[in-house]
């Protein structure tokens, strides 16, 4: 194994992920932690002051160009969204899957089935707006109590969808790109634990809901659904402006159109073997295409004006969303390309990065192996998403998984079951300011529902963990 010249800058930015991952522990921001770190190894590769604050500025752009098409496409697809909801297009869409709900447990996997797949074009935030509403009332009427709907869209939408992301391609572009992998090698190794982790999780959770669900009630007073007020995370873009209505032929067609176009961006997708931006860049022109056809035919002469106000709302939702992952992010680029771009490489000949010469360092003086290796990205991943964003974190999942790459050959594995486990935690199945969506629309305690949730999760957290270890 060839051997590497640890210098400072290696030991210091070893140094802020431990202090960042205290940090999250403690479930506290870890903004001005990544903005110090930058500035001290910018002060340390320039060896002056104000090499180290012009780095900072620096790094943000660089982490926000990495960033930048990741944003765009969920800010697109919410401001599509948004006028889907407001026209009505979105429950003529769902409605049709509603007649084959007649049973508490065809409503628990009903409704995840129907959040996954939406999820996985829409993200889960706005797909819980898109058909929470829409399927709640039915699934309370055939004996689904609340919390099991919430339940299930948390662990189908914010749990499988969100952890693959294999649509939009967000969360596995945040991971590969840390860990220096192609973003195919990361979907692809993530799929046999995103199933694995899926099925454990639902079904343990589907078990333990069972005594709960109840027979059918088929008279109209007795399955109205309970009503609060929506609480609104930071994170969700207003839903109070008044809903415009379109003629319902015309809700119809659009309702029939809108799947078909996506339907055919999945074909050609497979058909011209398109992959990571290219994939996400169909999507998000069909979203755009989508947006305006339905704000024109439902605002008329003033289409173009609301038009801008939908991608005002998406954007607004967007920014506010990955704000706080910029300087994270940041910090965390310069653990590969971004060091010797923003600094001049400022790293010893033969260096590869500081991810990769802490992995070689390590390699040999640390007995890791494919096992340590499993366990410790699961932990890793799980801390990461203990602030309730499950994509702040996963650039440091992403370069931990680099770290080990050196000793099991498996660096994909690792970081995808990182990413799963740092997703599931964080993304919106565990921590309770991060369940408000799902829990508002159901009428259920965000608390009670990460407290039903954890067991499931952590069931299938462990199990995929060791799943992990024989594919390393």
């Amino acid at each position: 194994m060839m051997n590497i010249q640890l210098v400072p800058l290696h030991y210091v930015y070893l140094a802020f992920i431990v202090l960042i991952i205290a940090v999250m522990v403690r479930r506290k921001d870890t903004t001005i932690i990544c903005v110090a770190g930058i500035m001290t190894i910018g002060l340390l590769a320039t060896e002056t002051l104000n090499g180290s604050v012009t780095g900072v500025f620096n790094s943000f752009i660089y982490a926000t160009k990495e960033l930048l098409s990741t944003i765009f496409i969920i800010s697109i697809i919410v401001a599509m969204s948004r006028v889907l909801i407001r026209t009505g297009i979105n429950e003529i869409m769902v409605t049709p899957l509603t007649r084959f709900i007649r049973t508490p447990q065809a409503a628990y996997w009903g409704i995840g089935l129907i959040m996954m797949v939406v999820s996985l074009f829409f993200w889960p935030s706005p797909a819980v707006a898109l058909i929470g509403a829409v399927l709640l009332p039915v699934a309370v009427r055939v004996g689904l109590p609340p919390i099991g709907a919430a339940i299930a869209m948390n662990l189908f939408g914010h749990g499988i969808a969100l952890s693959g992301d294999y649509i939009i391609q967000g969360a596995p572009k945040l991971t590969a790109d840390a860990a220096g992998l192609p973003v195919t090698s990361v979907m692809v190794a993530s799929v046999p634990l995103v199933i694995i982790m899926g099925i454990v999780s639902t079904l343990t959770a589907f078990w333990m809901l069972r005594k709960e669900m109840k027979p059918p009630k088929w008279k109209e007073q007795e399955f109205a659904p309970r009503q609060q007020p929506a609480s609104k995370s930071q994170s969700e873009p207003n839903e109070s402006a008044p809903v415009t209505t379109l003629p319902l032929r015309l809700r119809k067609i659009f309702a029939i159109l809108i799947p078909l176009l996506f339907a055919l961006d999945v074909v050609l997708m497979f058909v011209l073997n398109l992959q990571g931006g290219d994939a996400t860049a169909l999507i998000g022109g069909t979203a755009v295409v989508i947006l305006i056809a339905v704000s024109i035919a439902a605002h008329r002469h003033n289409g173009s004006e609301e038009t801008t106000n939908y991608l005002i709302e998406g954007f607004q939702f967007g920014f506010k969303v990955f704000g706080p992952v910029i300087p994270i992010a940041a910090f965390f680029y310069l653990g590969d390309a971004a060091i010797t771009e923003l600094f001049m490489n400022p790293l010893p000949e033969g260096s590869h990065g500081i991810v990769n010469d802490l992995g070689v360092a390590f390699a040999g003086i640390v007995p890791m192996n494919g096992t340590v290796g499993a366990i410790t990205m699961t932990v890793t991943g799980a801390v990461t998403g203990l602030d309730g964003s499950g994509f702040s974190g996963i650039s440091l999942v992403g370069s931990i998984a680099a770290m080990f790459a050196g000793t099991t050959n498996s660096a994909p594995v690792l970081t995808a079951l990182g990413q799963v486990a740092a997703i599931w935690v964080g993304g919106g199945t565990l921590i309770p300011w991060a369940l408000i969506p799902a829990a508002a629309i159901c009428g259920v305690s965000p608390f009670e529902l990460a407290r039903r949730n954890l067991k499931p999760v952590i069931n299938g957290l462990t199990v995929t963990t060791i799943v992990a270890i024989f594919l390393i």
